[in-house]
């Protein structure tokens, strides 16, 4: 329908720029523009990162408008992510959608980054989205947590981690075998080849619906540094077999804590959401877990909208826009925002 809002999404949480451009919930463009350079340092460098969407934003804006065929007078509002992440690359992000909605004289939308992602799942794409109320598992490189989802707009987060992410213990582990930041994919990659039992690592005993993945990160360093003094091939010669089985430790806990969450809930849908969600032993063993039970529903996003991207911001930005939800120019981004 011609008379569809039209969302220009903006998003600056990390070391990706991206920008989308929604008309009602199809996406139009979605172009992300990737910082290599943090490779180099094992990890994002957030000067470097915010430097870098500077340069990268109005050409990623440009992209998207041009690719959706889109004039600037026809967008009807601008949404942009507001945190959580890091808060030199949100400035940049939300500096230029203010600047960029000022000069439109169109609304402006500020969106949580945790919600877009699970929001990711209503992008029309022919797909069958989530009913309500629904469970999901957003695993990301910087939050891991289980969220209970009554509406597009009503989400209560019913387990997170205490300590680290599970994308952070995948891509610290990595960095201990030498492989190459990001390293999660990576590790997804080698650990195909690899056995699942090969080595055992602590478990993290962590009460309810939370978690923790310090201690299992501290269990494989160790387990590495001790066979490694008595055998200085020890990675190398056992490297699928490590990767499966830091792999296998990750997951497991994720799935035990899924387990629980649907027990308690009695809710049986369940949507993954961020950047772990495209591991593809995460994906494997959910459908496991879902073939299982013939009244779990199993909603897994395209591997396109897992990462970082705009469009899951744009969407999010649809939602609000239908209700008004609208933003000031006062509104300043938070690095540690929450729910």
């Amino acid at each position: 329908m011609d008379s569809e809002p039209i969302i220009l999404g903006i998003e600056s949480s990390c070391d990706d720029t991206s920008a989308s451009i929604l008309k009602g919930r199809k996406v139009l463009s979605n172009v992300i523009s990737n910082q290599e350079i943090h490779s180099l340092y094992g990890g994002v460098v957030p000067e470097l990162a915010s430097r870098a969407h500077e340069q990268n934003i109005i050409p990623v804006v440009d992209t998207a408008l041009s690719k959706a065929n889109i004039k600037k007078n026809q967008i009807s509002a601008v949404a942009y992510t507001n945190g959580p992440g890091l808060l030199g690359s949100l400035l940049v992000g939300s500096s230029f959608a203010k600047s960029f909605s000022l000069g439109l004289g169109i609304p402006i939308i500020t969106v949580n980054h945790m919600k877009g992602h699970i929001l990711s799942h209503f992008i029309d794409e022919g797909n069958e989205s989530p009913s309500f109320p629904f469970l999901c598992l957003t695993v990301s490189g910087g939050h891991t947590q289980i969220v209970q989802v009554e509406s597009p707009t009503i989400m209560n987060v019913i387990g997170t981690t205490l300590d680290d992410a599970a994308g952070e213990a995948f891509d610290k582990s990595a960095k201990l075998l030498g492989i190459a930041y990001p390293g999660g994919p990576l590790i997804d990659k080698y650990s195909k080849k690899g056995n699942i039992h090969a080595f055992t690592f602590g478990k993290p005993k962590v009460k309810n619906l939370d978690f923790s993945f310090s201690g299992l990160k501290t269990s494989i360093l160790y387990k590495i540094q001790n066979n490694t003094q008595k055998d200085p091939n020890f990675i190398k010669d056992n490297f699928n077999d490590l990767c499966a089985s830091i792999q296998y430790s990750i997951v497991s806990i994720l799935i035990e804590k899924i387990k629980i969450a649907i027990m308690q809930t009695g809710i049986n849908n369940l949507a993954i959401a961020g950047g772990v969600s495209a591991n593809t032993y995460l994906r494997e063993e959910l459908k496991k877990l879902s073939s299982n039970n013939n009244n779990f529903k199993l909603y897994i996003p395209k591997f396109e909208y897992c990462t970082d991207n705009a469009a899951m911001i744009a969407i999010a930005g649809y939602f609000k826009y239908l209700d008004k939800d609208y933003a000031n120019l006062n509104e300043t981004p938070s690095a540690s925002l929450t729910f």
